[in-house]
């Protein structure tokens, strides 16, 4: 999609005040891109002098039960907005998850069922008030009016888009040129996102960098129904744990906001030196001058390890409280010197004999015995403190402590 027009400079018909500019500057934190900041900047300064708060919209679809991290950098972005005064919406798409969002994919991704959807959203809102200001947030669900627009008002909508245009989109062209299918449902998803920003008549919608697309289609779309295009912020896609791709459940790269404090202490402490830095950009409350300053201490030898720990405190107190935290520290500091925490669950297992495999899979601190096989051979795993390197080990009855990696723990009574 061209912006050869889209940077116009806009006449700003309101005066640029202090607060316009600190709302501008708050606005662009961390962000990868605003379109068109002209604009957002005209917007802003109408809003502050006719006390007319903007409408800031950021679509989630439930597609999996929990929000982890990665989603909170969108979220994070929305509080600072709404704590500026303006009125923030959070849609869940219950209507789109059931078309599967293309972005970024290059095979059609199997829509989810009605019912897992709802099982899905159920926990959504309620982990999202984690980060926003619950009595402050319109929450809505774009079957609303997705529902009600029916064939007749499918086929309209879709007349108001064209299908080069579509292609244009980075994943469809080279599905398209690869000649791998694309589903004629796939284009009805840019559609439907972009028909969500004219019935809730958005001034701004945030999404991460692969969903600028659908963004611009919103934009378009409010135009062709007369309104006044929204402008679009984009903000950087979270890097998991890895330090390789984005955060994802699917790459188990992911810090879940609903973890336990131990062990989301853990996973943030896991993370480079240097994906620590994007992580306080992103995930902080801190001034970006305070974070600078710790760049330079850092460079002038002092440990990064000391920032890494504040980094990991902040966000357990924010998804937790300071009193897990700091409990979740010492845990931190007691098993980085061999130690075994204090909080681990108890399980008691049947069937001794049993394959250490399976021990560890019953005791769920694998997902499968593949996996407890492949953290066997990579040292990974211990009894009572002693390495196990034997695959085919039968354990015997008997209580005992049982590490997996470096954070979980689980206190095994087998008979």
């Amino acid at each position: 999609m061209s912006l050869a027009n889209e940077n116009k400079t806009e006449q700003v018909k309101y005066p640029i005040t202090d607060r316009v500019l600190e709302a501008m500057e708050v606005s662009k934190r961390g962000c990868d891109e605003l379109l068109v900041e002209a604009e957002w900047l005209a917007k802003l300064a109408r809003s502050e002098a006719t006390k007319t708060p903007l409408r800031i919209k950021l679509g989630l679809d439930p597609t999996a039960p929990d929000i982890h991290l990665g989603h909170t950098v969108v979220l994070n972005k929305m509080r600072q907005l709404q704590d500026l005064g303006h009125t923030v919406i959070f849609l869940i798409g219950d209507f789109t998850s059931m078309i599967g969002d293309p972005s970024g994919r290059n095979a059609t991704r199997p829509p989810l069922t009605k019912e897992e959807i709802a099982v899905n959203a159920q926990t959504y809102y309620k982990q999202a008030s984690l980060v926003l200001d619950p009595s402050k947030t319109e929450v809505r669900y774009n079957s609303e009016w997705s529902d009600p627009l029916g064939a007749r008002g499918m086929i309209q909508l879709a007349a108001k888009y064209t299908v080069a245009r579509m292609l244009e989109r980075d994943d469809f062209t080279k599905r398209y040129k690869g000649g791998i299918p694309i589903s004629v449902h796939e284009f009805l998803y840019p559609l439907m996102q972009g028909y969500d920003s004219v019935a809730l008549k958005s001034d701004l919608e945030l999404g991460g960098t692969d969903q600028k697309f659908n963004l611009l289609v919103g934009r378009e779309l409010q135009k062709e129904y007369g309104q006044e295009a929204q402008c679009i912020l984009t903000m950087p896609l979270l890097v998991g744990t890895d330090g390789v791709d984005k955060m994802s459940k699917s790459k188990n790269n992911y810090i879940g906001i609903s973890e336990a404090s131990g062990e989301m202490f853990g996973k943030l402490m896991s993370i480079s030196d240097e994906l620590m830095w994007s992580y306080f950009t992103l995930l902080s409350f801190k001034p970006l001058a305070e974070i600078a300053k710790m760049k330079e201490e850092v460079l002038s030898g002092r440990n990064p390890r000391d920032f890494k720990v504040a980094l990991a405190q902040e966000i357990v107190t924010r998804f937790h409280d300071a009193g897990a935290a700091e409990k979740a520290l010492e845990d931190f500091n007691h098993r980085a010197k061999g130690g075994v925490p204090d909080d681990i669950p108890e399980i008691a297992i049947t069937g001794a004999p049993i394959g250490i495999g399976q021990l560890l899979k019953q005791a769920n601190l694998v997902p499968s015995t593949s996996e407890a096989m492949r953290n066997v051979e990579q040292g990974g795993v211990k009894i009572d403190g002693a390495t196990v390197s034997d695959k085919a080990l039968k354990v015997e009855a008997g209580t005992f402590v049982v590490q997996v990696g470096k954070r979980k723990f689980a206190k095994i009574t087998l008979s």
